[in-house]
């Protein structure tokens, strides 16, 4: 059964024109040097299952190590779901899972509160017992801290991965080094952050501790309610990027070098032969490969329950609102730490993002919760919100796979040729191209650079 239009009100308001995307059959145009395929080549077809940022990278990394790529995506094109229109931002900085060790208290305070910043709504409940019960198992200081520096290095490993990408395909997709900027309007959890982030800065994430006057100094649209910050820590080695721009770059990359993409087109299960799989089946066809990648993002789960296996990723349903950035617009992303959320300047435009539900696979946009993303504009540039065209605001939401414990679930799986690249929530447009590295590279029967033990599906075994 083919899926609902995904530029309809219920996922986002606009078409891929509106948001500055030139649709995947109009990109004959760009100048791609073309991906460079590894001199000791795989002789492999593989079949990736999700065209997201996490399933092309993979494609493309694979290609670049020789393999044959079939892609498959139920949506018309590439980047259609959880990578249109996310934050834009490649955060190691950010690498914190969200169950942090006062997630319990939060959730608690979030009951009946419609701007809070981290929500379970009633009817997601059953599907959460198990997850959730892991999910707060690994709140503990100790395991939180663990699971940030698994993040930490994978993000990091990603940015790498992505320049290697950008280098060899000329993709071009908005890219800024302007690092990240958390503001701060109260002295007490200025100190606290900072604090925190020397945990960070042991871990490979450098940042400067900014007072009132260096804050407004790098941004200076902050100008208007400088009287009402603290100060801020600035993260340097952060990134923006248009994450759906990447993906349609990416997935012309990946046909220009042979790859084949099948848009429009589902999964619905698989055809086993002991231990291993033949085919991915569809309502057109059986594509049988060697080595099959699954890469659906919070769908992943629903489509290996048949096989037997259990992969604790849950839906949590971010918001955007997208604006064309008026004259004065800020130049750096702005994370508001007491609001939870962030301005984001992508190109032309301003992103203002935020705010995250546990509601199933509910993509309903809820009016309150993009309020509260224009409010958060309102009080961080107050001038740049009164200037702003709000007729053209474009609306959002996505489904960020979340796994249990906030790290992503990579490689291996119990069944021979299957291989799983998800879960990484909020995070997937820091950790995609690294992440596809990494799976590409355990699929070719290299050694990966960065330890694929960490991000095992066995480890919730």
């Amino acid at each position: 059964m083919r899926t609902s239009d995904p530029f309809s009100a219920t996922t986002c308001c606009g078409s891929p024109e509106q948001y500055g995307v030139e649709p995947l059959a109009r990109c004959g145009g760009l100048e791609l040097e073309g991906i460079q395929p590894h001199a000791a080549g795989i002789h492999l077809h593989v079949v990736v299952v999700g065209g997201g940022l996490i399933g092309l990278s993979t494609a493309y990394f694979l290609l670049r190590r020789g393999a044959a790529v079939t892609l498959v995506e139920r949506r018309d094109g590439p980047g259609r779901e959880t990578s249109f229109a996310n934050g834009g931002m490649m955060t190691p900085s950010m690498a914190e899972p969200w169950n942090s060790p006062n997630v319990a208290a939060q959730l608690l305070r979030s009951i009946g509160r419609r701007d809070a910043a981290l929500v379970i709504r009633l009817r997601a409940v059953p599907s959460l017992r198990g997850w959730g019960i892991r999910f707060l198992c690994n709140s503990t200081p100790s395991r939180f801290d663990r699971n940030t520096v698994k993040n930490i290095k994978l993000s990091r490993y990603s940015i790498d991965a992505c320049a290697l990408v950008r280098q060899e395909t000329g993709i071009a997709y908005e890219r800024m080094p302007t690092g990240t900027l958390r503001i701060f309007r109260r002295a007490h959890g200025l100190e606290q952050a900072a604090r925190r982030a020397e945990f960070l800065r042991n871990h490979g994430v450098s940042f400067e501790v900014l007072d009132r006057a260096q804050t407004v100094s790098l941004e200076p649209a902050l100008g208007d309610v400088a009287a009402q910050l603290a100060g801020s820590i600035y993260f340097r080695d952060d990134e923006v990027g248009n994450a759906q721009l990447f993906c349609e770059g990416v997935a012309s990359a990946v046909r220009a070098a042979g790859g084949q993409l099948l848009f429009d087109t589902v999964v619905t299960g698989w055809r086993r032969r002991g231990a291993r799989l033949d085919a991915a089946l569809t309502a057109q066809d059986a594509l049988t490969a060697d080595a099959f990648v699954l890469a659906a993002g919070s769908y992943s789960p629903a489509l290996v329950r048949s096989l037997g296996m259990r992969v604790p990723v849950q839906p949590a349903k971010g918001y955007s609102v997208t604006i064309p950035a008026p004259s004065g617009a800020p130049r750096v992303p702005v994370i508001d730490d007491a609001l939870h959320a962030a301005v984001v300047p992508i190109g032309p435009s301003l992103r203002l993002v935020g705010t995250a539900e546990f509601a199933g696979f509910d993509l309903k946009v809820a009016p309150a919760r993009m309020a509260a993303l224009l409010t958060l504009l309102d009080q961080l540039y107050p001038g740049i919100f009164a200037r702003a065209d709000h007729a053209a605001a474009r609306s959002w939401t996505g489904l960020r796979p979340m796994s249990a414990d906030g790290v992503p679930i990579l490689g291996r799986t119990a069944i021979e040729n299957l291989y799983i690249n998800t879960g990484h929530g909020p995070l997937g447009w820091s950790m995609a191209a690294g992440s596809g590295r990494a799976v590409a590279d355990l699929i070719s029967g290299a050694d990966p650079e960065i330890d694929l033990r960490d991000y095992s599906v066995a480890r919730f075994s």
